[in-house]
């Protein structure tokens, strides 16, 4: 154990192992980090035709004189196109702040507009239906509570069969979810989940899509973990997304990003991941994995990235769990398609998107944390040098980078055997003049582990003017002991 009085490394055993707790402890703060981190967003879905432009619809600020006079032609216009055309000015008027919330105020205005959606006339319902997808975008949370008589119809209405206004009431439900407490209180016990899970049968991908809208807004819910997910892995929910997340010919991008992250949120959530690896979670999103790296090599699609992160996340929350040692065997990939599959990624990600490095490294993290055989795939394929070429890329990724070469130098001689010669001292040497001090925490740890399997690596230090590096460091309170500990082992052995 190190002994901080000394200055000394103890017993290789026990030295190993302060290290891993160590890094345990950060691990364990960086998953709560991440576990915390939400998407939220609203959608909002606009397909003015030209023939509305041309009419030169309302699309100014309405009073609630206007607003009334369209509320009264839409319930007793003479005509059908009149009453469609009074609601279509309407609507015009609520992408406005000021008429929505002039519209909420308006006594019998909602249910006016309740009214017109549960009409026997298609054309209005889906007009009315359009009316509230505005109110429902609105960042006031007094609109969505406004909203909430409608929601029961625009649930009943997912069992329909126009595939134009399911998916409308669909990303209407997810902007109202999201925004009001009031409204998942009232849908949950309606069967909101149920109704979702109906709704994954359906053809038209435009609905699927909007369907994992909708669960990714409900699966973010302060309440999602007691009340929501597990109703959601009760259900058929979670094979349906895995059927969606399958690589192939009928995987679509953007259907699968939505559900990609409707499994982040449920994973982060810890309720049942086992039950996620029991349904086959890890082989799914490990052939996704390589598939994705095959696919950012022959495109630049943007909509690849975005389906890239969450399928990162979801590999990485899942190898933490004590279910994967039961069904290590199930990702039936070989280490090395994994780790080049992962590569690939980062080189794509050093490119184009550098701020989703730590997604992948996070991931060779936790591939490589307890596993040899992932290290020795690194170390096979030739791996350390294009990993330590990202060390300057932040202070983030030089930490996770660091975090990689000291899982793999602590499983012993035979990997340090493979990082020294090399590189590596020079690189830890630039990692030294950082003045970020996790990085150079991480940087003495890894030296740690290196000249306890390899003692010989010291002297090389000392000759690369090591303990001027060192010195920088010496007046740091968090690191001070470790700096004046790594001192006397180069120096003493």
């Amino acid at each position: 154990m190190w002994n901080r009085r000394q200055g000394r490394l103890g017993p290789v055993g026990c030295g190993v192992e302060e290290l891993r707790r160590r890094r345990r402890e950060r691990e364990a703060a960086l998953r709560k980090a991440r576990r915390e981190q939400q998407l939220v967003s609203k959608r909002l879905l606009r397909d003015d035709s030209p023939e509305e432009a041309e009419r030169g619809c309302v699309d100014l600020t309405l009073g609630e004189a206007e607003i009334q006079q369209f509320l009264w032609l839409a319930q007793r216009g003479t005509e059908e196109k009149e009453r469609e055309g009074a609601l279509v000015s309407l609507r015009r008027g609520l992408q406005r702040p000021e008429t929505q919330q002039t519209f909420i105020r308006l006594e019998g205005s909602m249910r006016t507009l309740v009214g017109l959606l549960t009409s026997n006339q298609a054309l209005l319902q889906l007009e009315a239906a359009r009316c509230l997808h505005e109110l429902s975008h609105s960042e006031q949370s007094a609109v969505a509570e406004a909203c909430l008589p409608a929601t029961s119809y625009l649930l009943t209405y997912l069992s329909g069969h126009s595939s134009d206004f399911i998916e409308l009431c669909l990303y209407t439900l997810g902007n109202l979810i999201v925004e009001s407490e009031a409204v998942r209180r009232q849908l949950l016990p309606q069967g909101i989940v149920p109704a979702l899970a109906a709704c994954m049968q359906s053809p038209h991908l435009s609905v699927l899509e909007a369907l994992g809208y909708a669960l990714s807004q409900l699966l973010q819910a302060k309440e999602a973990p007691e009340k929501i997910i597990p109703a959601v892995l009760g259900s058929t929910l979670p094979q349906h997304m895995l059927r969606l997340l399958q690589p192939g010919p009928k995987l679509n991008p953007g259907v699968a990003m939505e559900f990609a992250w409707c499994l982040h949120y449920i994973i982060c959530s810890q309720v049942n991941n086992a039950l996620l690896i029991t349904h086959g979670a890890l082989s799914t999103l490990g052939l996704l994995l390589l598939d994705l790296a095959g696919a950012v090599q022959r495109s630049e699609d943007a909509e690849l990235e975005l389906l890239v992160c969450p399928v990162l996340r979801c590999l990485s929350n899942l190898l933490t769990e004590p279910a994967v040692d039961a069904v290590e065997g199930q990702m039936q990939l070989r280490d090395e398609r994994v780790v080049a599959s992962l590569f690939i990624l980062l080189q794509f990600f050093f490119q184009k998107q550098p701020s989703l490095l730590p997604e992948g490294l996070w991931l060779l993290n936790n591939l490589t944390a307890h596993s040899p055989s992932f290290c020795t795939s690194l170390l096979s394929l030739d791996l350390i040098e294009p990993l330590l070429q990202l060390l300057p890329v932040s202070n983030v990724v030089s930490v996770l980078v660091l975090t990689v070469l000291c899982n793999v130098a602590e499983k012993g001689p035979a990997y340090c055997w493979h990082l020294w010669p090399g590189p590596l001292l020079s690189s830890l040497l630039d990692t030294l003049a950082f003045s970020d001090t996790d990085v150079v925490g991480q940087s003495l740890e890894l030296l740690q582990l290196l000249f306890l399997y390899r003692p010989e690596a010291a002297q090389a230090f000392l000759q690369q003017s090591g303990l001027q590096a060192l010195k920088r460091h010496e007046e740091e309170a968090q690191l001070q002991d470790r700096v004046h500990a790594l001192q006397r082992t180069a120096l003493h052995g």
